[in-house]
């Protein structure tokens, strides 16, 4: 389950924290979750599994109205590695065209009267640079959105094709254009409509990574440089606990130096974190000058996604700092976590 944009700026009213039972930790948290959300008057709701169903239309209240979208998996495999691709029916997440589940959850969200069903949503991986992939996944929704016509009566106004675009992370990478995908979609889905006779649903798409990746620089201090056998490691002062992509799911970097100016030849190098993993490395076989040393700053391009909001307090290493820099003028946006931080959080006698 999760919120997205509202229509226009909701309410939002000051109330106390509800006092609860007994619950199970991720219940409670889904249930702060979803009060947040109504309080905050979000557009839509995005429902992942059919115990929302009820619990949403329960939080809603009877005299209540919340618009919903149903996460559908269109049975599609895309993305850039198996841990990312959620399309399919193997995996945690949506309900599924295959089985029934999907159609299943949007009689029932139809049965209840303070539930507004405004349309579909699926989202079938990340770092995908093939548009073939979400034209497969767009047949299949409108498909679906014909036979919510055929079957309820309804037409659903709205087609959420989620995100999930690639991003190049190293020159020469494949990325698509986001204009081109945008123009096939549209396309694809005038066509598709007209041929289920279906009004044109409105178009979403959810290009986060590609808007915000781009716009972010890792910055990292060697700490040491190794040389075992024809190893070259370059160890730097972070980790898989700012950026634990490369060791879940093997995403690749190109760091590049930074400071000085080198004249050095290169050499072929891994970069590596502190921490007590062989796991924890950054960017494996990239080429960095002979001559680089302790003090030397490395920059890791295209660092703006999915790596701060996945940074842990691993080995007690603190998060980073968020600077954000325009023009020439740098200001702080988050403060970097301290060792006096982690202290504070620890009230034990």
């Amino acid at each position: 389950m999760h919120a997205e944009q509202p229509d226009k700026d909701g309410e939002d009213e000051q109330r106390g924290e509800p006092q609860h039972g007994l619950r199970p930790r991720g219940e409670l948290a889904a249930g702060h979750i979803l009060e947040a959300a109504l309080r905050l008057g979000v557009g839509r709701i995005v429902i992942d599994g059919p115990s929302e169903i009820a619990r949403i239309a329960a939080a809603v209240g009877p005299d209540g109205h919340q618009k919903v979208m149903v996460r559908v998996v269109p049975g599609v495999s895309a993305g850039g590695h198996d841990k990312i691709r959620t399309g399919t029916d193997d995996q945690k997440f949506g309900l599924s065209l295959t089985d029934g589940g999907a159609q299943h959850a949007i009689t029932r969200i139809l049965s209840q009267p303070q539930l507004e069903l405004t349309g579909l949503h699926c989202h079938i991986g990340s770092q995908i640079t093939d548009v073939k992939p979400y034209l497969v996944a767009l047949r299949r929704m409108v498909g679906l959105m014909a036979r919510i016509r055929d079957t309820h009566g309804i037409v659903l106004p709205e087609l959420d094709m989620g995100g999930g675009h690639g991003i190049a992370y190293r020159p020469g990478e494949p990325a698509p254009d986001l204009t081109t995908l945008a123009r096939r979609l549209r396309a694809e889905l005038i066509e598709g409509s007209a041929a289920a006779r279906l009004t044109v649903p409105r178009l979403l798409i959810e290009p986060g990574r590609a808007v915000v990746g781009p716009a972010g620089v890792a910055l990292y201090r060697v700490l040491a440089v190794k040389h075992t056998g024809e190893k070259v490691f370059v160890a730097v002062d972070g980790g898989m606990s700012d950026n634990p992509r490369p060791a879940l799911y093997g995403v690749r970097y190109a760091p590049r130096l930074i400071g000085r100016h080198s004249t050095a030849s290169t050499c072929t190098a891994t970069v590596v974190g502190r921490h007590c993993e062989a796991g924890d490395i950054l960017a494996a076989d990239v080429d960095l000058p002979r001559d680089i040393h302790p003090g030397d700053l490395l920059a890791v391009p295209v660092a703006g996604a999915y790596q701060l909001s996945m940074a842990s307090g691993y080995n007690l290493v603190g998060r980073p700092a968020v600077i954000a820099v325009h023009e020439g003028t740098a200001r702080t946006l988050v403060r970097r976590v301290t060792l006096e931080d982690f202290r504070n959080r620890d009230i034990g006698g």
